[in-house]
C-alpha cells in the first residue's frame, strides 16, 4: 500500500506533463518516506543530504505540479511554512500535533475523531469534502 502513492505519483505526472523524471521522481520517493508533512526546505535538504543534486526551484516546481494534480495536500500548522504530504489513495489520513516550544510535529489518527466531524457536518447539513485537525500544546520533552 505505501509505494501505491509513489506508482500512482509517478503515473499521474507522466500522464499530465509526458514527464516524471529528475527532480519530481525524487521529491515523490522523497515524501513517500516520510511519516508526516514536510517543508519544501527539509525535501530540498533532505534531498541534498542523499547526494541528490536538485534545486531548491525544481522542489518547489516538482510540489506544485504534485498539488494542482491532487497528489499532495498542503499542511498549514500556523507557522507560516506550508508542509506537504502525500494524499493516499482510499483517502486515508492523519492530523498534527504541533509543540508550540519546540516546534516538532506528530501524526496522529483518531477514528472518534473522524466520526464527530462528520456527525458535525452532516448535523448542520454538510458533506465533508477535507479537514485537517492541527492540535497545539508543549510535548512531554518541553514540558519537563
Amino acid at each position: 500500500m505505501e509505494r501505491a502513492w509513489a506508482e500512482s505519483a509517478h503515473a499521474r505526472l507522466r500522464e499530465a506533463s509526458g514527464r516524471a523524471g529528475g527532480a519530481r521522481r525524487e521529491v515523490i520517493e522523497f515524501l513517500d518516506a516520510q511519516d508526516c508533512c514536510v517543508s519544501a526546505q527539509e525535501i530540498y535538504d533532505g534531498l541534498r543530504e542523499n547526494g541528490t543534486r536538485v534545486g531548491v526551484a525544481s522542489v518547489y516546481r516538482a510540489l506544485d505540479g504534485l498539488a494542482q494534480l491532487g497528489l499532495v495536500q498542503r499542511v498549514e500548522l500556523g507557522d507560516g511554512i506550508t508542509r506537504f504530504e502525500p494524499a493516499r489513495p482510499g483517502g486515508d489520513h492523519h492530523h498534527h500535533l504541533v509543540c508550540d516550544e519546540c516546534g516538532k510535529v506528530e501524526p496522529f489518527e483518531d477514528p472518534m475523531l473522524e466520526s464527530a466531524i462528520e456527525r458535525v457536518a452532516v448535523g448542520h447539513g454538510y458533506t465533508v469534502a477535507a479537514h485537517d485537525v492541527v492540535v497545539h500544546g508543549a510535548c512531554d520533552d518541553c514540558r519537563t
